[in-house]
């Protein structure tokens, strides 16, 4: 009993330092002498650290952030040795994992608790626990984007398609604790972007255009 409780508060204490790492904050002070939470919406991830600093900036601090996640679940991989663990135990300990690192992501302590909404975090923490179900919400995301060219909104629906795809799935349906991390994730996905849904509601929001029309040149 006692082995699994310190066996598994130290996951969560490294899942949450995990996802503590700010790499767009990092990246931005280090590569282009600025504080990313100090320009445009404020928000230390990819789609801040996208429209200030562009893709060169984007692209690495979006990898990071979803490797952290990633690796945070599979850090349960370590009580997998241990028989009196079972599966569903495991499972929970995943869960926790997951609310560690993204816990981690929005309020780093390596940045002053002051960090991203988690989207990409989750992403990679999700991708650790059923692969499928956040294949479907990456391509329900991408068709969002292209046809609104709204991130916060893509980032949002496709967050609330998760747990629909994680109910009809027959591997995972069976999962309460699962399903209710599911539902969790898109509540949190909601709450994370409240400010972007007044933007959005006032019109203010901004777009990204994955495909630009190139001009004709004379």
């Amino acid at each position: 009993m006692w082995f699994r409780i310190i066996s598994v508060t130290i996951l969560v204490i490294c899942a949450y330092l995990l996802g503590s790492i700010p790499s767009a904050v990092w990246i931005g002070k280090r590569y282009y002498g600025i504080d990313i939470r100090e320009h445009g919406s404020k928000n230390a991830g990819t789609t801040n650290t996208l429209r200030v600093l562009g893709k060169r900036a984007a692209i690495p601090v979006f990898v990071i952030d979803f490797l952290k996640g990633f690796l945070a679940v599979t850090l349960s991989n370590l009580l997998a040795y241990n028989e009196s663990m079972d599966s569903n135990f495991i499972i929970n300990v995943k869960i926790g994992l997951i609310f560690a690192a993204v816990l981690g992501h929005i309020f780093p302590i390596f940045a002053g608790f002051k960090g991203g909404k988690g989207v990409a975090t989750i992403a990679g923490a999700v991708v650790g626990i059923y692969p499928p179900a956040i294949l479907l919400c990456l391509i329900v995301w991408f068709l969002s984007l292209l046809i609104t060219h709204y991130v916060s909104f893509s980032s949002m629906l496709a967050g609330v398609m998760y747990p629909i795809f994680i109910m009809i799935s027959p591997q995972t349906n069976h999962s309460i604790p699962l399903i209710i991390f599911s539902l969790i994730v898109a509540v949190l996905l909601i709450y994370t972007h409240r400010k972007n849904i007044k933007r959005l509601m006032a019109g203010e929001e901004s777009k990204i255009y994955v495909f630009k029309k190139r001009e004709n040149k004379k």
